[in-house]
């Protein structure tokens, strides 16, 4: 059912009273006559179409036109909804089940909660306390239990700037496109390990220094053998004590140019793969050391220092001042990504945000080529045996979200809700992220692509085409300024990836505060589960503190828990409710409708 926005939070206001403590029962209050039902509701309720709705179908109900309970239980499901419209089921207890990432049988586990529908807004807080959904499923990882803690990870787009390995994907797309190369390898054959440029992305100015070992010799020995050269043209043999001079003064430049004190220059073991030397300085790029080589032959021909050629006028002699000039500034993201191609570029490739909804035209008409994709990706993939991956596997787990689709003035320019961003390459569709675009973020669900062109490395290159959206979004709402890759689990190396996407935060799973991942990965190398906050004292803002004041749905009555508890003598029941309140926290067990059998 269609909502405007703000109608449903004016008449649950009326349905619950101000303060939020009054009850609605859809049958009428207790000890008055039924039939009476829909003047109280409209006198409540107000002429409006939720109202409408609810009252029409109870006069249908008796009327006997709606004889099974459970469509008319549905019925009512999307009525209220009308009134609140996060209304979710908690499963109590914790689920065990095998781990997809240890393989564990039973190691994997994890709270959870069926969504009948779910407002951006208690979604988007619900992921700041580390849930996530998988259709209309919510679930919640048990982290000191669970074999693979699973911590929610997100990217701060608007410092972010790619890196090399990122540039390298960017760019065989876009040659791809201009000129159909296909690259010999392909992204399964790519390391998942973090490489050591990956792991200091944030920080572009920094250049893998293998490159520069492999592509360069020793400094000293090149200026050497380039003075020696410019001797013998001249027809006679460098003097040794020329030789000599030159090498130190060499040594001196790479001591200063490199930031480091002016002892002898010692060599050191390149670090690990998966983890780069930050305590070492910045590399330079090969095109500034030539250059400061050829500033080191004329001050070697011109004592005098003056470097015709390499010093602007009235400045003072420097070899090390880096040239002012556009072409030394890095390309952002958005330029790698939208460089021009060609007029007659061999390929077209289109990117689409479709609303996952079968009401919209464009994604009932992509729906068949959409799911013969995600059929073929997750056997050639995944190893999914046919029955595992059919229609309606697909369309609970990529097509069916609990997210209500909101348009407010001050959003985006396609609304909030959930969304299939389809990549089409000649007039196919080649890939589809599934994404949520909430108030604060968009939160990345789910890709599956054709293995056909794995070589383009879609994984790495659709999350950078969703970090640049995120970007794009952020300029029309200022407060969605965040990228979220799901989970991150550290002791899964398929996993690790995520923490290249440069800066990134880690979610403290006790007191749901952001912390930079580079002050957690140490804290996990010794343990799988961490509590990231260091501050002892710390502890969980958001926590239930009045549980009294969370909104049951009970019998096709909206009350709060104060009141329902009274009619309960199960003390279970008691035990589930406090369970789930302390999950999802005060403020959504306040506006979310607990539904209770």
């Amino acid at each position: 059912m269609a909502v405007r926005v703000g109608e449903g939070t004016e008449i649950a206001k009326a349905a619950l009273g101000q303060d939020g403590a009054g009850g609605v029962s859809v049958r009428g209050a207790r000890g008055e006559p039924g039939r009476r039902a829909p003047e109280r509701l409209r006198a409540r309720l107000g002429d409006s179409r939720a109202a409408r709705s609810i009252v029409g179908w109870r006069r249908r109900r008796r009327r006997g036109r709606v004889r099974s309970r459970r469509v008319w239980r549905a019925a009512t499901m999307a009525s209220w909804a009308a009134l609140s419209p996060s209304i979710v089921e908690y499963f109590e207890g914790e689920d065990s089940y095998r781990c997809g990432y240890c393989k564990n049988e039973s190691g994997s586990r994890s709270n959870g909660m069926w969504a009948h529908s779910m407002t951006v807004q208690d979604y988007q807080d619900l992921i700041d306390r580390g849930w996530r959904r998988s259709g209309k499923y919510v679930y919640k990882p048990v982290m000191n239990q669970t074999c693979c803690p699973q911590y929610t990870i997100r990217c701060r787009p608007l410092q972010f700037q790619p890196s090399k390995s990122h540039k390298k994907v960017l760019k065989k797309m876009l040659k791809f496109l201009a000129k159909g190369e296909i690259s010999k390898g392909n992204c399964e054959d790519e390391p998942m390990e973090p490489t050591m440029e990956d792991t200091v992305a944030g920080d572009f100015g920094l250049i893998n220094k293998l490159d520069i070992r492999c592509d360069l010799k020793t400094l000293s020995d090149d200026v050497k053998e380039s003075f020696e050269s410019e001797e013998k043209k001249k027809g006679r043999s460098p003097k040794k004590e020329e030789s000599k001079e030159l090498i130190q003064s060499q040594h001196i430049e790479e001591k200063l140019g490199s930031g480091e004190p002016s002892h002898p220059v010692k060599v050191h073991t390149a670090p690990k793969p998966e983890r780069a030397d930050l305590s070492k300085p910045p590399c330079r790029k090969a095109k500034e050391i030539r250059k400061e080589r050829k500033r080191l032959k004329l001050m070697h021909q011109n004592p005098a220092g003056e470097l015709a050629g390499f010093q602007a006028q009235g400045e003072p002699p420097s070899l090390f001042q880096p040239k002012a000039n556009k072409s030394n500034q890095p390309k952002s993201l958005e330029d790698l990504i939208f460089e021009s191609l060609p007029e007659n570029a061999s390929h077209k490739l289109e990117v689409r945000l479709v609303p996952v909804s079968f009401e919209d035209p464009e994604f009932k008409s992509s729906f068949s080529q959409s799911f013969s994709l995600y059929v073929k990706y997750q056997m050639a993939i995944h190893q999914d045996p046919p029955d595992e991956c059919g229609k309606t596997e697909f369309t609970r787990f990529l097509c069916s979200s609990p997210l209500e689709a909101e348009n407010p003035p001050h959003g985006p320019d396609c609304g909030y809700g959930s969304f299939h961003q389809q990549y089409w390459l000649d007039g196919r569709i080649i890939a589809v992220g599934v994404i949520d675009i909430l108030p604060y973020c968009v939160s990345s669900v789910y890709l599956y692509y054709d293995p056909d062109y794995s070589f383009l490395s879609l994984g790495v290159y659709s999350a950078l085409r969703e970090i640049g959206f995120t970007r794009q979004l952020h300029q029309k709402t200022s407060q969605l300024s965040y990228y979220y890759m799901g989970f991150y689990i550290h002791s899964c190396p398929k996993m690790k990836y995520k923490g290249q996407y440069r800066p990134s935060d880690l979610l403290c799973p006790e007191t749901y505060v952001w912390v930079p991942i580079e002050q957690c990965l140490s804290s996990l190398e010794n343990s799988k589960y961490c509590r990231f906050n260091q501050d002892p004292e710390a502890v969980d803002e958001g926590r239930s503190k009045e549980p009294d004041r969370l909104q049951v749905f009970h019998r096709k009555a909206i009350m709060p828990y104060g009141i329902y508890k009274k009619q309960q003598k199960d003390p279970s029941e008691e035990a589930a409710v406090l369970q789930y309140a302390g999950l999802v926290g005060q403020v959504c067990s306040e506006r979310m409708l607990l539904l209770r059998n």
